[in-house]
Parts: C-alpha cells; sequence; structure tokens
C-alpha cells in the first residue's frame, strides 16, 4: 500500500470534522509538514475560519514523532481534545495504519487531590489538620462546592478541575488540590496510586500528541525540571499570547499576607529561635510595605534592602530547621511540613531574586483596594529564554490570526527571540513566515471605521463626545454591538450612560460569568455586551448577533506600567524605538484580536468602529491600521451610520 499524501490525509480529516477545504489550509499543512521534515521553525498566521488547528494536526500526526501542542485558551484545549483529535485521529486511523494516541496535560494544581481531599488541607489557625468539610457549614456555598466535588471525585475519571460543572470557586478548589511544590510525590503518598495528576502525567509519556497550556510549556522551561515529555515537535497555538503567559509565570510576588502564612505554617516544625527570626522579619517587612507607593523601584530604598535580607536570611534558616525538627502535635507531619517548606522556598526565593538585583528584572510595588500592596518581580524580556529553551533541539511552529504586525512578522519575531527573518547564522534560531490569509473577503464583508472628528482621549476624565457617537452608532446598528474598553472603569461608565439612554439590553462583563454574558448577547441581536480586554480574546459569534464592534481607544499600555515602560527605556537606550517596539506592538496585537471579533463566517457582515482619532491622524496609525483586518475604510461617520441601518435592516428582514 502507498504512503497516503497530504492532501489525501488533510481531505480525510475535513470530512470527518464537518469541514471545509480551504486554499490557506493546505498551504499551511504544507508549511508546517516541510519545517517538521527540515526540523526547522515557522511563524504562521491564519486568519479565522482557515481551519488552522487541522492545518498542523494532520502534517504532525502524520509525521509520526511526538507532538506537544501548546494553546492559551481553555476553549481551544476542549475544542482539541474533544472534537478535532478524536475525530482526526479515526479518519486517519486506516490511511496511516496506526491509531495515533492523545493526551491532555496541565499543571499539578488543576486536579484535585486525594489526599487534600481525604486527609483535610494544613491550616495555619488550627491544631494539625483542619477538616474543611466540618468546619465549612453544608449550607454555605463554600460548604456545598466541597461536599459536591467530594461525590465528584467518586466519578470523574480525570480529576480535571475543567471537567467539573458547573465550576467552583478558586477558594473551595484550594481545599482540595496542591501545587508541585506542596505535592507530597506519589512514592511517599497514601493516594499515590490513585493521584489524578499522575495518572495524567503517565498518559502524556505514552502519547503521540500531548495537548497542555503556555503556563505548564512556560514551567518546563524555566524551572528545569522537565514536565512535559519529550517531544521532537513542539506547536504554539494562539501563540500571540505566549510571552505574556511565559512573563507571567517568572514573575515573582511578595505580600505580607503571603509572608505571615509561611510563618504561620513553619512555627510548629523549627526550633524557637528559627522561628522568631522569620516572624521579626516578617514583621519589618510589613512595616516597609505599609509606606509603600506604587511603581517602578529603579533602585532598592534602603528599609525595603534591609527587609528583604533579613527574610532571604530568616527563610533558609527556616529551610534547613525544617528538615530536622518532629512536633509530636502535629498530625500528618508530611503534608504539613511540605506546604511550609514550599511557602518558605517561594519566600527565599523572591527575595534573594530582587536582593541579587539583576539588571534584567524589573522590580515594582503594587497596590490592590482589596488586597493591599505587593513587591513584584518580572524579566525585563523572556526573549533569550524563549530563544534558547524553546528553538533548541526540536521543530516549533507558532501560529496564530494575529502574528504579523504592521505588515511583517519581526516585531512578534523580536519578541520571541528571533532575528529578523533571513538573517542569523548558526546560533540563531532560522524561521520562515507564514500568512495563508482568510477565507473571509475582508473589503466586502466589513468596514473600518475611525471617529475621526472626535477630540483625542486624555488619560483620565469623560468623554462626553466619544458617548454621543457610541449611542449613535449603537442606535443605527440596532443593538449588536460588542463594546471594548480600554479599562473595566470605562466599560462600566459606557454602559451605565448608554442604559439611561437607549431602549436596548446592555449586559456589563462581571455582572455574570462570561458564558452566560456571552450566550444572552448571542441570543438576542438587540442585546449589546460591554467588556475589557480579556473579552477580546473569549466571544465567538457568528452571524447577525454581532455587527458592530466598538474599540472606545487605542489601546496602548498604561505610561506607568512599571514592566512595560522599563521594556520600552530598555529599547530605546540599545538604540530602538521604544514606543514603536513595545507600546505599538502591545496596541497592534489587541487591536488585531478586537477586530478579529466581527467576521467569524462566510456570511458575517459589519462594523469595527474605532472611537480614536489618533488611528487615523497620527504616524504610527498607518501601522496599526496595517495590523488589522483589510476591512474597507472610513471615516465618514454619515457613510457609517448608513451602512450600519442597513445591516440591521438585512437582518430583520431575514427574521434574524
Amino acid at each position: 500500500m502507498t504512503k497516503p499524501t497530504l492532501p489525501e490525509l488533510l481531505h480525510a480529516a475535513v470530512t470527518a470534522v464537518g469541514g471545509v477545504e480551504r486554499p490557506g489550509q493546505v498551504t499551511m499543512a504544507e508549511a508546517v509538514a516541510e519545517a517538521i521534515d527540515d526540523n526547522s521553525h515557522l511563524l504562521v498566521q491564519a486568519g479565522t475560519g482557515t481551519g488552522k488547528s487541522l492545518g498542523y494536526l494532520v502534517p504532525a500526526l502524520a509525521h509520526g514523532e511526538r507532538v506537544v501542542v501548546a494553546t492559551a485558551t481553555l476553549a481551544l484545549q476542549r475544542q482539541l481534545v474533544e472534537r478535532d483529535l478524536p475525530r482526526t485521529v479515526d479518519a486517519l486511523h486506516p490511511l496511516l495504519r496506526r491509531r495515533p494516541e492523545f493526551a491532555m496535560l496541565k499543571g499539578r494544581s488543576n486536579y484535585l487531590c486525594l489526599h487534600r481531599l481525604h486527609e483535610g488541607a494544613p491550616q495555619d489557625e488550627e491544631e494539625g489538620l483542619f477538616d474543611q468539610f466540618e468546619a465549612a457549614a453544608p449550607t454555605s456555598k463554600l460548604g456545598q462546592d466541597l461536599l459536591r466535588m467530594r461525590d465528584w471525585a467518586d466519578e470523574t475519571e480525570t480529576g480535571d478541575r475543567d471537567d467539573l460543572t458547573p465550576g467552583v470557586s478558586d477558594r473551595a478548589w484550594s481545599q482540595v488540590s496542591v501545587s508541585s511544590r506542596e505535592c507530597l510525590g506519589a512514592s511517599k503518598c497514601a493516594y499515590g496510586a490513585e493521584c489524578f495528576a499522575e495518572m495524567a502525567r503517565e498518559r502524556a509519556k505514552l502519547a503521540d500528541v500531548v495537548v497542555t497550556n503556555h503556563a505548564l510549556l512556560a514551567i518546563d522551561a524555566i524551572e528545569g525540571a522537565p514536565v512535559l515529555p519529550q517531544h521532537e515537535v513542539l506547536i504554539v497555538d494562539e501563540a500571540h499570547e505566549l510571552v505574556s503567559r511565559v512573563t507571567g509565570v517568572a514573575t515573582g510576588e511578595l505580600t505580607p499576607g503571603q509572608v505571615n502564612r509561611a510563618v504561620r505554617r513553619a512555627a510548629k516544625l523549627v526550633n524557637e529561635k528559627a522561628a522568631d527570626a522569620l516572624q521579626t522579619a516578617s514583621e519589618t517587612f510589613e512595616r516597609v510595605m505599609e509606606l509603600a507607593l506604587p511603581g517602578r523601584l529603579e533602585e532598592i530604598p534602603e528599609d525595603l534592602g534591609y527587609a528583604l535580607l533579613a527574610l532571604r536570611d530568616a527563610a533558609r534558616t527556616v529551610i534547613s530547621a525544617l528538615g530536622s525538627t518532629r512536633d509530636k502535635s502535629v498530625q500528618d507531619e508530611d503534608a504539613v511540613r511540605k506546604q511550609a517548606l514550599a511557602s518558605v522556598e517561594n519566600i527565599h526565593a523572591v527575595a534573594e531574586r530582587i536582593t541579587l538585583g539583576s539588571e534584567y528584572d524589573v522590580v515594582w510595588y503594587e497596590r490592590h483596594d482589596r488586597f493591599g500592596a505587593s513587591l513584584r518581580v518580572a524579566p525585563l524580556s523572556v526573549s533569550g529564554l524563549l530563544r534558547e529553551k524553546l528553538f533548541a533541539e526540536r521543530s516549533v511552529v507558532l501560529t496564530s490570526a494575529t502574528l504579523k504586525l504592521g505588515g511583517d512578522f519581526n516585531g512578534v519575531g523580536a519578541s520571541l527571540g528571533l532575528a529578523p527573518e533571513g538573517t542569523g547564522g548558526e546560533e540563531v534560531p532560522q524561521w520562515k513566515g507564514l500568512d495563508v490569509g482568510s477565507p473571509f473577503d475582508y473589503p466586502k464583508q466589513g468596514i473600518l471605521y475611525v471617529a475621526r472628528h472626535l477630540a483625542t482621549p486624555g488619560r483620565e476624565g469623560s468623554r462626553g463626545d466619544m458617548m454621543d457617537e457610541l449611542a449613535e452608532l449603537v442606535e443605527a446598528a440596532g443593538g449588536r454591538t460588542l463594546g471594548l474598553f480600554s479599562s473595566m472603569r470605562a466599560a462600566k461608565a459606557a454602559a451605565e450612560e448608554l442604559r439611561g439612554r437607549l431602549d436596548k439590553p446592555i449586559l456589563l462583563q462581571g455582572e455574570e460569568t462570561l458564558g452566560e454574558l456571552i450566550k444572552t448577547f448571542a441570543g438576542d441581536p438587540a442585546t449589546c455586551l460591554f467588556g475589557t480586554l480579556s473579552l477580546w480574546q473569549g466571544v465567538d459569534v457568528p452571524g447577525p448577533g454581532c455587527q458592530l464592534v466598538v474599540m472606545d481607544r487605542i489601546p496602548f499600555p498604561r505610561p506607568d506600567d512599571p514592566l512595560m515602560s522599563a521594556r520600552q527605556k530598555a529599547v530605546e537606550e540599545a538604540g530602538g524605538n521604544g514606543f514603536m517596539a513595545v507600546a505599538a506592538t502591545h496596541a497592534a496585537l489587541l487591536m488585531a484580536q478586537g477586530a478579529g471579533r466581527l467576521v467569524r463566517a462566510t456570511g458575517d457582515r459589519g462594523v469595527v468602529a474605532v472611537l480614536d482619532p489618533r488611528l487615523a491622524n497620527a504616524r504610527y496609525g498607518s501601522y496599526l491600521r496595517a495590523s488589522l483586518p483589510d476591512f474597507w475604510y472610513t471615516t465618514d461617520r454619515n457613510q457609517v451610520r448608513r451602512s450600519l441601518a442597513a445591516i440591521d435592516a438585512a437582518a430583520k428582514a431575514d427574521g434574524k
């Protein structure tokens, strides 16, 4: 039997998932196959509707080496594991004459811990262990959730938090889960043989395709201890999110509450002298943090420096002492010790990192109304880390609907540690960029409208002219509006204003779960949904439910964002254009994601309205516009109102 060709395999897979073959999908599959065969790297932009998951899954499965697929969102992980992979494997099995296995793998804290569930969570204020089921009133929400999870533990095959529906709060989940640092280890745990996290790891070791998330990929790269099984091919989907997810994993934090918890956890397990030293250091740190003002610390103030040195040294003493002292009153000592050790080790690591003061780190204070002050440290850039850890010894394919910013891939490439396309020697990873386009006819299906006549938005203050414009656009569209705002404050202000002005239901992010909001929005054409940047990723509403996407302003990072401003300054000091490399790239990515919410199917029609005249007037406006889908462009407010009214009338005539 001759070996099946890639087009034959792709045709079988597309038929199995009930899709339609697209030229862009074929081009993508061929490029992915070539990159895997050559052990080279590929950045591929595939617009919405291309069918990019099959564009990489089919060549990866055909190649036969182990593949890791990392995604940013839970929705895509579910789609791959529950829909695309099962159907694709079934379709390719007779052609490949083998059945590729696949598995999902996440970080340990995503899985139910049977030890925690049955033995209880070590608590700071209680003697020994605390039975959360006894302590939480059965009538309280927490108590009900805990009892539901106890029943679920007997039924679930995965123990995966995301398989629990309806979900539970972070507080409830923390009672039945552990981090990798708190885990006793399968060999020491009474429940090791039944452990859900260990079973997931074993399944991953046997699988041909392992689906994971960006965070676990980052942990695998940063922490040195491999979490993912050996693999020859890495595919990063939703790759525009990778840098921020890796930065998140590489960020350390210290808060007075967190240090206090560590003190309480360690107190019973070490000698009095070691416990007192950590307590004193904790109190000193708390006093310093009471006076902390938000912002970057270019130099560590003297009082904070002393407090961190004291914390570091006291934590190191406690870590040494934890190994030798035993307290007979402590039940399930191994679990209590492991939790205490994890808390103190984290404090030691962050305090030492800030004390050492690497020029490649950014340190800043943050203040939350609810949580008080925190001290944070993050890498100035993760590009070196990604270049070294991601692109060595395997073929890497990065894909997303938004990778080409301002007309090329070099901006995103630089953030990943890659030299400009087509340059570099032996030490620098070679890569190719490919834009396979989109099946949509953007100039005919959508309009990009920039409200050029509005005043330039200031940092704060009301924007009366913007509210008037927004109300008129929503009225002309007959509802059907997704409002994407640069801050929650702006989204709330717009929702309140328009609820008073218009006879249209206005939904607001945070007033209900995101899933419920999207369902209601999609189900009623007259409804509008307002929210912030986090909404931009998760909304997929094809059809007449979403015919107007409004952005209130260009989403540049806040000028007082410590990490972004430090990155911008570093680029400038190296002779580059910091604003374009950092702020404009950040804004372009978010705007491309936001504009991508409009056209989700071949029959969709609508308008993306940007209520910020800088997109038309400023020098960088052309760079940002070149990062958006190729919609028909106008600044004519009357034209856009007529177009919206016509689109609304056509939808109503179709009974939608």
